[in-house]
């Protein structure tokens, strides 16, 4: 695990026209002082010593709460994660919604048993047991990824690649068709993945979204989310000292967390045994705005000519709760991205799922390859939901990209309109697409006049 601060330097452009650069919490102490003083930009610059850089920051901040958080979402921090797992990486998107960023992807990577976070770092305490059936699971993947990847090249057709591109000799085009093959093959290997397998993060955000975070992760039961946590809180140390004092282990915090487990651990009592490939049974209400007509929602779609288009306001008065009663990891990972309204999942296992439903009937007998493969998983489902039961904190770490939990989101129909366009549109995930076209088709019962308005794609490939 290693988490490295990096600073932004002004661009040539900006040093050409002699813009001002500015550290991090002299940028928001700058900017503070406009709520007490109009005295402009180039007053406020006047006071900054450059050869005191820091003094300066107390200097022009004499008359304002540096701890008031309104203050900390002026203060703009880069960091760079490499290592953590999985489930970490998800924890911290949680908590970071709106933060901008990257994480390492499945579908383009190649996921390697090298790459599995030290169990004593994880905080298992089952080491032989955990280690050897993390080992079964990633040979599961590798012998997936094999499988899919005879099958595409037997059947090309499966990867929905356009025969011209397909015929194409050039150089170019083949390339393409063979990242193309690679993803396919990726998409629906990657549910034997498990999620204590590292990955790397990107974030930038406001200071006061790394305090939030550090809080949360400092008052945490992992060990490696509290290690992390101490990381971060190093490392932000470098361009925002004077926040240090926020970001540690709270009481109030430490209360939320222990209570959201436990509300975890009954919820798992009362639930059924994992079953082999829980159905993803969707779910969708909408509550929208009195006096809206029918014509009036069609209307404000009618200038909607792509996902990133204007969409009327109608739409973004209209309440949108949608969700399925269990989907893999894999796709909750992404669906969390979205930076809108709020996301509710609790990772009590409902079963496994390893994309046996993209098998064509005519490859059924090939396809007992993956059975094996498929038994590890559903044993490793069923032994995380065996230790949620029990109450370890650490069972999360013995589910793979394939376990299935509830997800539900709720935000406003615009939101809702784009996020269906984004994940059933060009290069979208095969899963996501059903998942998202299952809850469309609740949509247009509701509204039947949005059928042909939303941009509703065809998916793969990219």
């Amino acid at each position: 695990m290693k988490v490295t601060q990096v600073a932004i330097r002004p661009s040539q452009a900006s040093e050409h026209a002699n813009r001002p650069a500015l550290t991090p919490e002299l940028l928001a102490a700058s900017g503070a002082r406009y709520s007490r003083n109009n005295e402009g930009l180039e007053s406020i610059l006047s006071k900054i010593d450059p050869l005191h850089l820091e003094k300066s920051v107390d200097s022009i901040f004499r008359m304002v709460d540096y701890g008031h958080q309104s203050i900390a979402d002026m203060v703009p921090v880069a960091m760079f994660i490499d290592g953590i797992s999985m489930w970490l990486a998800y924890y911290i998107w949680t908590l970071c919604p709106t933060a901008g960023g990257q994480e390492s992807s499945t579908r383009y990577i190649k996921i390697s048993v090298d790459g599995l976070i030290a169990p004593e770092t994880l905080g298992i305490r089952e080491v032989s047991e955990w280690r050897e059936l993390m080992e079964q699971c990633f040979r599961a993947y590798q012998s997936s990824v094999t499988f899919w990847e005879e099958l595409a090249g037997e059947n090309p057709a499966l990867m929905g690649i356009p025969p011209s591109l397909l015929n194409d000799t050039s150089e170019a085009a083949r390339k393409k068709v063979m990242r193309m093959k690679r993803n396919y093959a990726f998409d629906r290997a990657r549910y034997f993945l498990p999620v204590g397998a590292a990955t790397n993060v990107m974030l930038i955000m406001s200071a006061r979204g790394w305090v939030n975070l550090c809080q949360f992760l400092l008052s945490q039961t992992w060990p490696e989310a509290q290690r992390l946590g101490e990381s971060m809180r190093s490392e932000l140390e470098i361009p925002a000292p004077r926040m240090l004092k926020h970001a540690r282990s709270m009481e109030p915090v430490r209360q939320a967390v222990a209570s959201e487990f436990a509300k975890l651990v009954e919820r798992a009592t009362k639930t059924a045994p994992c079953a082999k490939d829980a159905s993803a049974i969707p779910s969708l209400s909408v509550l929208a705005p009195e006096g809206v007509s029918p014509e009036e929602l069609a209307g404000d779609l009618a200038y909607h000519t792509n996902r990133y288009a204007p969409i009327g306001t109608s739409w973004q008065r209209t309440s949108v709760r949608f969700g399925w009663s269990a989907i893999g990891f894999a796709e909750i990972r992404d669906l969390n991205r979205h930076r809108t309204g709020a996301k509710y999942c609790p990772p009590v296992p409902q079963g496994f799922y390893f994309a046996a439903d993209q098998i064509p009937a005519a490859n059924e007998e090939k396809a007992m390859a993956l059975q094996p493969g498929a038994d590890i998983g559903r044993r490793a489902t069923a032994s995380a939901s065996r230790r949620l039961r029990e109450a370890d904190p650490t069972y999360i770490y013995w589910t793979l990209l394939g376990t299935e939990y509830p997800f539900e989101h709720v935000t406003t129909a615009d939101k809702f309109i784009y996020e269906a366009e984004l994940r059933t549109g060009v290069g979208a995930h095969f899963r996501y697409a059903k998942h998202l076209r299952d809850a469309l088709a609740l949509f247009y019962q509701r509204f039947p006049s949005t059928k042909g308005l939303i941009l509703e794609g065809s998916a793969e490939p990219e």
